[in-house]
Formats: C-alpha cells, sequence, structure tokens
C-alpha cells in the first residue's frame, strides 16, 4: 500500500487513516532515503524495501529457500 502512495504526494500520509501505513514503514523508508535519493521525482525506496522482504522470503521459504531445503532434508531422513 506505502508503494501505492508514493504515486499521490498529495495525499498527507501523517494524518487519519493513512498513519497505519506511514508509522510501521517510515523509520525504514527514511534510513534508505538517506543512501538512496529521488528518481525522476520519485521515491523508490518503498520499492527497494518491498525486493528487499521478497528476496530475503525467496531465499528462506521458497522452493530453493534454506529452510524448505532443511525440512526436506529431514523429512527424508526419518
Amino acid at each position: 500500500m506505502r508503494i501505492i502512495l508514493t504515486w499521490y504526494p498529495q495525499i498527507n500520509l501523517k494524518n487519519g487513516f493513512w498513519l497505519l501505513f506511514y508509522l510501521p514503514t517510515e523509520i525504514f523508508l527514511t534510513i534508505t532515503k538517506k543512501i538512496v535519493g529521488p528518481i525522476g521525482g520519485v521515491d523508490i525506496t518503498p520499492v527497494i524495501w518491498f525486493g528487499l522482504i521478497s528476496l530475503s522470503r525467496e531465499l528462506l521459504v521458497g522452493p530453493q529457500g534454506i529452510i524448505s531445503q532443511m525440512l526436506l532434508k529431514q523429512a527424508m531422513q526419518g
């Protein structure tokens, strides 16, 4: 949701309902914004975090992920 909200800069995320999306994510995005600035005037930090989270999930629990492989090995042994 935060990615979609970056497309609407006129929305004030610090007011009302939008706080549900703003507060939990802002600490991570603030840190990332210091490293990666806007590209073409567009804040891409939510996309970067979405990619990092997706990659981590895939590496851990995807079909070839570390945890999946450990469970598969354990099932074959016992």
